[in-house]
């Protein structure tokens, strides 16, 4: 006799969610932007602004430039309604500490990056 029980996704492949983390982890904005929005917004020490998906890129690259990335500790991750899922996180950087929080939410069968949170600590 045995029995089937349901398992977390954990297991599976990497998709999106992990994919972004990687992408931070590295400062690779390329690969981040994989994955991002059509309109994005990104705050960047307090200044937030809604930016297109190329325009996003470039200032994702700028940041990245100038914050080395040394480590980045996912600290929290959960499950907004319809899918959508968003991370937290402590980046450190040459350039200082950033509380980090990201935003995917799903569009069609996909999950897309609508928002990115660089907070100084």
């Amino acid at each position: 006799m045995f029995s089937l029980s349901a398992r977390p996704l954990k297991g599976q492949a990497a998709g999106p969610f992990e994919d972004v983390i990687t992408a931070i982890k590295q400062g690779d904005a390329g690969n981040l932007s994989r994955y991002l929005d059509n309109t994005v917004e990104i705050n960047i020490a307090g200044r937030s602004t809604s930016y297109s998906k190329a325009q996003a890129e470039i200032i994702l690259k700028d940041f990245f430039s100038k914050n080395q990335v040394k480590s980045f500790e996912l600290l929290h991750q959960g499950e907004a309604g319809g899918g959508s899922r968003y991370g937290i996180g402590n980046m450190v950087t040459g350039g200082g500490s950033f509380r980090t929080s990201f935003f995917l939410q799903k569009k069609g069968s996909s999950l897309v990056l609508n928002e990115l949170r660089f907070e100084s600590k």
